[in-house]
């Protein structure tokens, strides 16, 4: 079994950035992709991105290109999600997840951190 941890999140003015991690533990063998994830009040879970466990390929929701890097630390077994250039509707409570193969659907998630953005 996986477990998920994030942090980082907070309040920040428009136009500041922050940093959200995600601690994977237990058999991080297993994972694939692991991904980032955000619901503001009143919609629906949207995705922000994507990496593969390996490294080797990242994905990016076009809301967020050019914005949000998404990173991984192969000793800490953790991925990071930098956000920049902050804007009020990226306010959600963002969530990490991991999935097992480029098939399966996420199966295991963190109990998500708040991201506020002020205007």
């Amino acid at each position: 079994q996986v477990q998920l941890v994030e942090s980082g999140g907070g309040l920040v003015q428009a136009g500041g950035s922050l940093k959200l991690s995600c601690a994977a533990s237990g058999r991080t063998a297993s994972i694939y992709v692991m991904g980032w994830f955000r619901q503001a009040p009143g919609k629906e879970r949207e995705f922000v991105a994507s990496i593969t466990w390996n490294g080797s390929g990242t994905y990016y929701a076009d809301s967020v290109k050019g914005r949000f890097t998404i990173s991984r630390d192969n000793a800490k077994n953790t991925v990071s999600l930098q956000m920049n250039s902050l804007k009020p509707e990226d306010t959600a409570v963002y969530s990490c997840a991991a999935r097992g193969s480029p098939v399966q659907t996420y199966n295991v998630w963190g109990q998500g951190t708040q991201v506020t953005v002020s205007s």
